[in-house]
Order: C-alpha cells, then sequence, then structure tokens
C-alpha cells in the first residue's frame, strides 16, 4: 500500500474489501424509489455508448456473435427503456458455441436480494424469429452457484418482425447445476447460450430485465403527470415535474418533439427522482416535453401536457451556477425525508445517511440559500430537521457514527463489524457544516435562534479529549466502538484530509486538545512520517504531502470551510500547497504516462472515487491511475485553479455531456479508456463543487466557517501567522505551471 495512506480509514477500507451490506428495509411512499429500482431492476440501460460496460462474450467457431471491444452493443432506436437496448446477433452453427454474459451492476451498498418469483425480459426481432431458434439462459447468483441452460421457447411464442414482445420465466424452473444449490433471490449474473444451431444470422434486442411478482390482472394504468416544467441551458434542458403517489407505477417516461415534431420516448426515470436532463449538444435548439408514469407491463398514463424550452449561450459564470444548481439539488431533492441528512449514494440504500457527506450537504445549503436556489426559510427549516434528528440520533462521547439510518437514528456499521460507533472525522465534517451554517443563520428570527442554540449545544457535545485513546495522548483516533473499544486504532496523522479534525479537536470550547497535538498527532513530529515534502513536480513545488501530494479530496474535506489563504503554520502555506498539487495532477494527466484515452490539459482530475472496478483512492502516480476520472477533482480545485478547472467545466459539459451530465450535475467518475460511467452520484463528491466554486467567487463559507469566534484563537494557539508572501508565490507557481514541460 502506498505509504501516503497509512492513516486514511477511506484507503484502508478500499483495499481491505470490509463491507459488510445491510438488509435494506422497506419504504412507503417517494422514498422506495432507489430500493424498489435496486431490488426488481436487472438491466435498464447502458450509459456507455457503443457498448454495455457490464457485458461480454465469447463465440466458438463455426458459431459467431457480434461484439463490441468484446462486450454486447447497444442498440439506440428501438428500446422500452430509453434511450438504449442490449443487442444480441449471432450465428449459431453446429459443433459450435457461445455465450454472452451480463452482470448486474452492483454499485455501492446494493444487497443483492431480489424478492420476486419471476424473471422478465422484453425480447425484439427486427426480422422476426421463431421461438425454437431464441438462445438459452443460465443464471448465476453472488456465491458462483449457477444452473442448467433453460430454453427461452419454453416461455415464449414466436417474435412478429418489429414488435416488442414480454416474457415471463418463472424462477423456479431454473435448476441447479453447480456442486451447492443455486439462490435465485441473489442472482447477479444472466448468460445467454447457443441454442438450436440452425446456421443462420439471427438479430434479438432484450431491454428492461426485472425480477418481479405478477402484477394484478386488474392493475389500473397510473394517473397523469401534472406541472411538467423545462429549463433551458447551454447544452441541455432540464425537466421537472411533480411526483404522483401511486405504488404500482415503476417508469416515468420522458417525451420529446423537436422542431414540432412528434413526441417520441427518449429516456426513462425511477420512482422517486422527478427530474430529467435531456443533453443536446446544442446552443440553439428549442424542444418541447411530456411525460407519463407506467408500469413495468407498460399500463401507461396519459401523457402530460406539453412544455416547451430552449438551449442557449451561456456565460462562464452562468455555467459556473448551472453546477453548483445541480450539484445542489443532490442535497436538497435527494435528501432522506425523514431526517433531511444526505444519503451516502443515489441510487443506493434509501436508508443509508452518511454524517460527513450531511456536513457538506450543509455547505451546499448555505450555498443554495445564498444563490437564490431556495429560500432562507426554507434552508432554516432543513436544518430544524437535520439538527433535530442528530440531537436523537446514536452518539458516543459526542461523535457520530460514520453511518446512520436515516429513519431511526441509529447506528449502521456498513463497513465493518468494528466500524460500528464514534467517527471522529465524520463528525468533524459534520461540524465542520454546522459550524459555517451556525454563523451564516445568525439571525433575530426565532427558527434562527432556535438553530443557533441547537448547533451551539451539539458542538459543545463533542467529547475531543475523549480520542486521545493511547497513555502517550500525543494524538486523535479516527474510531471507539462501545463494543470493541479502539480495536480499529487508527491514528490520524497527516497528510491527508483530517486536518479539520485537529482544528475543531484545539477550537472546542468545551472538550478541547492541547495545541501541541497538531505537531505531535497531524505533522507527526517525532514519528517516522511523511508531512514534509520539499520536491518539485513538473517544475512546481510541493511543500508537503507524499509523493506527488495524494488524491484531490485531501484539498477539499478540510478547506470547504477552514480558509487557509493567507495565513500559513511552520510548514506551508495550504492554500498555496493545495493549488499545487492540483497543477501536479493536472500536469500528470497532461503527461499521461500511461496514454489513456481522454487524459488532456483540460480533462483531468485524479481523486477517490468508485471507479471501474470499485473504490480506488486514484492519484497522479501511475499504481494509482487506470484512466477514471472524477469531474468533482478538477472542478473542485476552481478555488485554487480557476482557468484550468473552468476549461475542465467545460470540456466535461460541452464535449463529454451526453455521458457525464446528469440531473445532479457531472455524474461521479469517467473511463474513456474502458468507455465506463458511474451510475452513481455521490454523497462526498457533488458537494466540495458547489462549495469550492463559491469560495472562489464570493468566499462565502470560508468566511462564515472562519467568523466563529473559537476559530481565530485556535489558529493563533497552534502558530498560523499572516503569509505576506502568498502572492508573489502565486505568480511565480502558475509561471512555472504555464512553462514547464511534463517530464
Amino acid at each position: 500500500m502506498h505509504h501516503a495512506y497509512r492513516f486514511s480509514k477511506r484507503i484502508v477500507q478500499a483495499f481491505s474489501l470490509l463491507f459488510i451490506f445491510l438488509v435494506t428495509l422497506a419504504l412507503t411512499g417517494p422514498v422506495r424509489a432507489d430500493q424498489n429500482y435496486s431490488q426488481q431492476m436487472f438491466f435498464e440501460n447502458s450509459l456507455s455508448p457503443d457498448n454495455y460496460f457490464y457485458s461480454e462474450g465469447k463465440a466458438s467457431a463455426p458459431s459467431t456473435m457480434t461484439l463490441v471491444a468484446g462486450k454486447l452493443p447497444i442498440e439506440t432506436t428501438t428500446f422500452i427503456s430509453g434511450p438504449n437496448a442490449l443487442e444480441l446477433q449471432w450465428l449459431s452453427a453446429p459443433l459450435g458455441g457461445w455465450e454472452a454474459t451480463l452482470h448486474l451492476y452492483q454499485w455501492r451498498n446494493r444487497y443483492v436480494d431480489f424478492p420476486g418469483k419471476n424473471l422478465y425480459l422484453w425480447l425484439y426481432a427486427p426480422n422476426g424469429m421463431s421461438a425454437k431458434y431464441l438462445p438459452k439462459i443460465v443464471l448465476q447468483d453472488t456465491e458462483h452457484n449457477f444452473t442448467q441452460p433453460l430454453e427461452l421457447s419454453r416461455f415464449s411464442t414466436d417474435l412478429k418482425a418489429n414488435r416488442w414482445v414480454r416474457i415471463r420465466i418463472p424462477l423456479q424452473r431454473f435448476v441447479t447445476a453447480s456442486l451447492h444449490t443455486f439462490h435465485p433471490h441473489r442472482t447477479n449474473t444472466l448468460v445467454f447460450v447457443q441454442g438450436a444451431a440452425d446456421n443462420t444470422l439471427h438479430t434479438l434486442f432484450i431491454d428492461d430485465i426485472r425480477i418481479e411478482n405478477d402484477a394484478s390482472p386488474a392493475q389500473p394504468k397510473p394517473p397523469t403527470v401534472q406541472e411538467v416544467h423545462a429549463k433551458g441551458y447551454e447544452r441541455h434542458i432540464d425537466i421537472s415535474w411533480r411526483p404522483i403517489q401511486d405504488p404500482n407505477f415503476d417508469q416515468y417516461v420522458i417525451y420529446r418533439s423537436l422542431q414540432g415534431g412528434p413526441f417520441r420516448p427518449i429516456g426513462v426515470q425511477r420512482p422517486g427522482v422527478n427530474r430529467y436532463a435531456d443533453y443536446l449538444g446544442d446552443a440553439h435548439i428549442t424542444a418541447s416535453y411530456k411525460v407519463s408514469a407506467r408500469t413495468s407491463s407498460l399500463r401507461e398514463s396519459p401523457l402530460s401536457a406539453a412544455t416547451t424550452a430552449s438551449t442557449h449561450p451561456m456565460s462562464d459564470d452562468e455555467l459556473l451556477t448551472m453546477v453548483q444548481k445541480a450539484s445542489f439539488r443532490y442535497y436538497w431533492e435527494g435528501a432522506e425525508p425523514h431526517s433531511g441528512m444526505t444519503r451516502e449514494n443515489m441510487p443506493g440504500d434509501d436508508d443509508i445517511v452518511a454524517t460527513g457527506a450531511s456536513g457538506f450537504g450543509i455547505m451546499a445549503l448555505i450555498v443554495g440559500v445564498d444563490r437564490g436556489f431556495i429560500t432562507r426559510q426554507q434552508g432554516i427549516d432543513r436544518l430544524l430537521s437535520i439538527t433535530g434528528f442528530l440531537q436523537q440520533a446514536d452518539r458516543y462521547h459526542g461523535a457520530w457514527p460514520h453511518f446512520l439510518s436515516g429513519r431511526t437514528g441509529r447506528r449502521l456499521p456498513v463497513f465493518s463489524m468494528f466500524d460500528n460507533g464514534a467517527d471522529l472525522v465524520e463528525t468533524s465534517f459534520l461540524m465542520e457544516g454546522l459550524l459555517a451554517a451556525r454563523q451564516y443563520f445568525k439571525g433575530s428570527s426565532a427558527s434562527e435562534k432556535e438553530l443557533y442554540s441547537r448547533i451551539t449545544n451539539l458542538w459543545q457535545g463533542v467529547d475531543w479529549e475523549w480520542f486521545r485513546a493511547t497513555p502517550k495522548r500525543d494524538a486523535l483516533y479516527w474510531h471507539w466502538s462501545p463494543e470493541y473499544s479502539w480495536h480499529i486504532a487508527n491514528r490520524l496523522t497527516g497528510w491527508n484530509e483530517v486536518m479539520i479534525t485537529y482544528l475543531l479537536a484545539i477550537a472546542s470550547p468545551t472538550h478541547s486538545v492541547p495545541a501541541s497535538l497538531y505537531y505531535t498527532g497531524w505533522v507527526g513530529e517525532g514519528i517516522d512520517n511523511h508531512y514534509v515534502n520539499g520536491h518539485t513536480y513538473y517544475g512546481i513545488p510541493l511543500y508537503v504531502g507524499s509523493g506527488t501530494g495524494g488524491p484531490l479530496f485531501f484539498t477539499d474535506y478540510s478547506f470547504m470551510g477552514f480558509d487557509p489563504r493567507g495565513k500559513r503554520d511552520k510548514y506551508a502555506d495550504y492554500f498555496e500547497n493545495n493549488r499545487n498539487m492540483s497543477l501536479i495532477n493536472r500536469a500528470y494527466c497532461i503527461q499521461d504516462p500511461h496514454h489513456w484515452k481522454g487524459f488532456s490539459k483540460n480533462a483531468w482530475g485524479l481523486t477517490a472515487v468508485d471507479g471501474p472496478k470499485g473504490y480506488v483512492p486514484y492519484e497522479p502516480t501511475p499504481s494509482l491511475d487506470d484512466g477514471t476520472i472524477a469531474p468533482t477533482g478538477a472542478i473542485s480545485a476552481f478555488a485554487y485553479t480557476p482557468d484550468a478547472s473552468l476549461l475542465a467545466l467545460k470540456h466535461f459539459y460541452r464535449d463529454l455531456g451526453a455521458q457525464v451530465w446528469s440531473i445532479y450535475g457531472f455524474r461521479d467518475a469517467f473511463n474513456l479508456q474502458q468507455n465506463w460511467y458511474s451510475g452513481i452520484d455521490m454523497g462526498l463528491n457533488q458537494a466540495p463543487m458547489v462549495v469550492m466554486i463559491e469560495n472562489r467567487r464570493t468566499g462565502l463559507v470560508w468566511r462564515n466557517f472562519m467568523a466563529n469566534p473559537e476559530i481565530a484563537s485556535m489558529l493563533a494557539r497552534i502558530g498560523f501567522v499572516p503569509d505576506n508572501t502568498r502572492a508573489g508565490n502565486e505568480k511565480t507557481t502558475n509561471a512555472l505551471a504555464v512553462s514547464a514541460k511534463p517530464h
């Protein structure tokens, strides 16, 4: 493991693979959305163009199969769940064989437990097909147990040309063929294999694969969708509508008309999400939209009334606000409804809320109020819900767990059995947001006074001193469990994301730790540490941090509230160090030692995200770089590198937008080399874009966090002093960044 991460819990957890997924809870109303989607949908559509990332195929001669880069191609004009379907094209020959495998997209915290009794598939044969020539199908579960091949012809009539047909296969018809018993409700792989060998080329489209129960024969159509609105931006149009309350429907369907033409379906949206982003790629186009709701058997409501909007050129400021507003929606529209807290990821487990991401969401909420995305009172009301929840939620010596149940406030040990108690770092991220909000909403109204009092009580209740766990008591420790005490024993030592934990522990008005812990704990003076760097990369100096500095989230998490400008300790000016880390990250992507597709001066941003193979702490080193770029990396660096970050924003939006832009702004990550695009959004990654853009534009969150009276005295006790050399250093570093040739 790279030495930069010896003390970072995220890295330890990523590489140890200690994930214990939770059995999901049944929710009612809109909150059923993601969970219901997770427990029914096997395949809806492909985010990747040309082929489906979570597929593979192989043919044995003389049989053949059409593949694109070893994966199944996609069909973009004929589909059930737009904007595409899978294309299966084969020739089955005697003595040959072929197989096409679909893997379930197992996003973070997706627990595979389909409660339905039937496998459903929609099939479409452009030229028609006798049922006897359909392939066979095999299922495999999460424990790699598998079934005997089952002929699709047993469940389908002959397919007429150009007509979709839905087939139903009872799961009980699948018979175990593996050593151990196949568990149908844990299915995560579907394999089509060669059937009758007729030496004829066949084409079959497959879409909307689900595992669910039979619908009632009397199932009514959903009600008509109301209040559909459209708003045009530079290259996309945002469509929203009022949610419908109907337990029977499974998808919203979005229809579009261009230039007065007919309305055609272009995409679908899951229940509980009442927004769709239509990326058109043209800054001068007008489109009209209608929305319907339908069941999985395509019992569809009447179309809504039409709404119309146009795209239009946008200024740099308008583009920045567009990104902020879209990312802000993750925390406003996507919040867990009982608590107001931030969900770990969407789609995902509806009930898991993340403490640290909620702190980031609170800072995004401040920006949302100040930018007029919501009213001030709406922001106050949401924060009263959050703080009311936090008052009653599980706490251990004043610190909250990493994850909580949004419904009950009880701890959720998502990562491991030992990580089931206090999480001091996530608590510090939460408190960073709460303290910024305490100052921003410091008004005279009764609700603002109540909010100020609640945040103050929560702040004073954190026993930072308790987390000096060892007899030496020279550092803070990440976790404490009521059952396992200090078992994880993760000492907080930098350089990484936890500087804010030491700053707040020293600043605490009730349970502070000595300022000396900043140096013995965070900096790690007196131990074998890698805090001081002193090297130059691509002509750019790096003062602290291991290697080339690490993933870019190190420059965000502690600095969304803490303003590093114009001050330094005895090691660095952290604004300058963070800017240089960002420029080194960009220079590495320009050099592109692996020669990945897509890396360039405008396509950079290596940071910790869920990539094609799961969570990886991507950074500018060849060993931690597989071609995955996270937009949050480059765009959140806007606070430090506005020109370079704005160019990246424009490239992501204007050149890659169809794949990387969604309802919450930029998707979590993408990898052009592997033709992969993240299907989830993360609570830790959307807010930094909102907040760090704003901090560069107006200093809003920095100003409010730093206005807390405990902060200035804390910095003085540590030994921070004004840095009068920063302006000159910034000019010099920028000149080096422009002139340097990556080596």
